[in-house]
């Protein structure tokens, strides 16, 4: 199995948990500034994020650097249909890229440079493969957003206490 075959097979399964959970998201009026603490990212922003971060496998795969300037502005979904629709392109993209990667082009260095600094660089297996965990961190954070809202969580790895587990006896 190559490494990028076996990082399709990570991908994929993150990726269905993580719509499972986008598609809960309420992006309207009364959800979308939420924020449980002062530091934290309001919802609409932590949603729209997680959605975007598949496409920078597609990044990371196809550039040896990307650098973002001071005074970025991100983008944010206007409703939970618009969070879905960046997000299913998100993964097509990534998925496509991881597709047609070779295992030369992944043991090549990427580098993420904010105002011409380096913030982070490794090869593209170790940068893939954070930023599924990084989806996966932030997935989580989202699910207590939604937990505080009081908006059932679906399993991800098996059931979740939302899904009726444990059984009672």
């Amino acid at each position: 199995m190559t490494t990028c075959q076996t990082l399709t097979v990570d991908f994929e399964e993150e990726m269905k948990n993580t719509r499972k959970l986008l598609a809960l998201v309420p992006i309207d009026d009364a959800h979308r500034d939420y924020k449980p603490h002062a530091k934290s990212m309001p919802l609409a922003r932590l949603a729209t994020h997680v959605a975007e971060l598949p496409s920078w496998v597609k990044t990371a795969i196809e550039t040896e650097v990307l650098e973002m300037q001071p005074g970025f502005k991100p983008k944010i979904a206007g409703s939970t249909t618009e969070l879905l629709e960046i997000f299913d392109e998100a993964v097509k993209s990534g998925r496509a890229a991881i597709a047609v990667a070779t295992d030369e082009e992944m043991g090549k260095t990427w580098s993420f440079k904010f105002a011409g600094q380096v913030a982070f660089a490794g090869l593209r297996t170790q940068v893939v493969r954070s930023f599924i965990n990084h989806l996966v961190h932030h997935r989580a954070q989202l699910g207590v957003y939604l937990r505080l809202n009081n908006i059932a969580i679906p399993g991800m790895y098996g059931p979740s206490a939302d899904d009726g587990w444990p059984p009672k006896s």
